[in-house]
């Protein structure tokens, strides 16, 4: 009777253990799912983000400015000072239309106007200066629509006009002009001044 009793006593115990298995087993699966759901989580928000990351940085490239050809500048009056600017742009990457509207200068002070309609903003720096929103023109080379959009496959010469800056541009001067398009990246353009200013110069 003993024996069959202790028998029973050992078969509940192992009853109970199993038991206890069990849910010690379910929980370790309840905690494994809820951590595998958030590393998934945390894996798709990444991969999504990441995705946006490119898809901007994309849309950015293909709405730049890119600098075609070389930097010259004119003294044309001839008095030892660079008066204007000139360089071709284009489309990087064959991409998103930039607005090129040229800005008004009805006081012809060498900056635009503060009602006019340019989105694109060129800045002049050196040592001495910075300059925002010099006045500017633009003439189509080649394949052209006849809007102020710089489409793919079109090139606008831009000439900036340096009235503003003072001290003016002579000999020796290092400067900088930073191209600003309403979108995409700035376009900067640093050249030095040659030790004699000629009336046309192409730049380094």
């Amino acid at each position: 009777m003993i024996k069959k009793a202790y028998s029973k006593i050992q078969r509940n115990e192992k009853g109970i253990t199993g038991l206890e298995t069990a849910i010690i087993l379910i929980a370790f699966v309840v905690v494994a799912s809820v951590f595998a759901y958030t590393v998934l989580s945390a894996g798709i928000f990444s991969s999504q983000k990441g995705k946006e990351a490119v898809y901007s940085g994309l849309e950015q490239a293909r709405s730049s400015l890119t600098l075609k050809g070389s930097v010259v500048a004119k003294d044309a009056d001839n008095n030892d000072e660079v008066d204007q600017i000139v360089f071709t742009v284009t489309n990087a990457l064959d991409g998103e239309a930039i607005d090129l509207t040229t800005p008004d200068d009805a006081d012809t002070n060498g900056l635009a106007d503060a009602e006019s309609d340019n989105v694109t903003v060129i800045s002049y720096m050196d040592a001495n200066q910075r300059i925002d929103d010099l006045a500017w023109t633009k003439t189509a080379l080649g394949k052209d629509d006849g809007d102020n959009l710089l489409e793919p496959g079109e090139k606008y010469e831009v000439t900036v006009d340096l009235k503003a800056v003072n001290p003016a541009v002579g000999p020796y001067t290092t400067f900088s002009l930073e191209i600003k398009p309403p979108k995409g990246s700035v376009l900067i353009i640093e050249a030095t001044t040659p030790a004699a200013l000629d009336p046309v110069m192409i730049l380094n």
